[in-house]
């Protein structure tokens, strides 16, 4: 029997739950600075931590915010976010396991919806698009972080090739110009985009999914015999770590 994609990416992240909370990646970054700048006059808003991982929305948010929820498909991811944010003494962030394609959630329920480095891993983007547009309320911000795929054809190509090879719950990083045709189409009107540029150092980067040898072995020898116009653009260095692009688009309802 075939296995759902929510529920492949929960088998796969279920071990992984330390690394994420820890990674350096996904605790700092321009893009939370960002979301933080956008939440000051949010005290009396609810929030919804959209695919939240280790959970990082949420502890910078909580504050912020009047209530928090962090939603993931993988229970320990939940549990750690519960663990680190009761030691934190952030008692206003509660946690719901659901994929993002079917929350459990009523129509407007949220002044604000955040998914950062989620959606790459959605089934079916345009669904999880459509229900965060649906648990929104009208007038409420979303604000959607993610690596993005160039629009070069060969560029795009070799990126999902190791992002696959990396994670094998890996589905896609979308082009900055299918993200805002998949918003729109969702029905949110763009308010900002803001593309950023993400270095990775290679052990790190591996180490964090417990990537399989074999597999790391052939990302690096896709990185090294790669094109030149490849290994520019991703700024690759002789370590294998590289450079990826990411965005921050913030959206209205529409």
């Amino acid at each position: 029997m075939s296995t759902s994609q929510p529920s492949f990416v929960a088998e796969q992240y279920s071990p992984r739950a330390s690394d994420y909370l820890a990674s350096e990646v996904h605790r700092q970054g321009a893009d939370l600075d960002q979301m933080e700048s956008l939440l000051k006059e949010q005290r009396h808003a609810r929030l919804l931590d959209l695919g939240c991982g280790g959970g990082h929305v949420s502890y910078r948010a909580a504050p912020l915010v009047e209530q928090v929820v962090a939603c993931d498909v993988t229970a320990s991811m939940l549990a750690t976010v519960q663990s680190a944010a009761a030691e934190r003494g952030l008692t206003n962030i509660t946690v719901q396991q659901a994929p993002a394609e079917q929350l459990p959630f009523a129509d407007a329920s949220f002044d604000i919806v955040v998914a950062r480095f989620t959606t790459h891993h959605w089934q079916h983007r345009d669904a999880g698009l459509r229900e965060a547009r649906r648990v929104l309320k009208p007038g409420g911000l979303a604000v959607f972080i993610d690596v993005t795929a160039p629009e070069n054809a060969l560029l795009d190509t070799y990126l999902q090739a190791i992002e696959v090879l990396r994670d094998i719950s890996h589905v896609r990083n979308y082009r900055l110009t299918e993200w805002i045709g998949a918003l729109a189409q969702a029905g949110f009107a763009i308010e900002s985009v803001t593309p950023r540029r993400l270095p990775l150092r290679f052990d790190d980067w591996v180490a964090r999914t417990k990537t399989d040898a074999q597999h790391v072995a052939a990302i690096r020898s896709l990185l090294r015999y790669a094109p030149t116009e490849v290994r520019e653009h991703f700024a690759v260095v002789a370590d294998g770590s590289f450079t990826l692009d990411t965005v921050t688009v913030t959206a209205s309802t529409a």
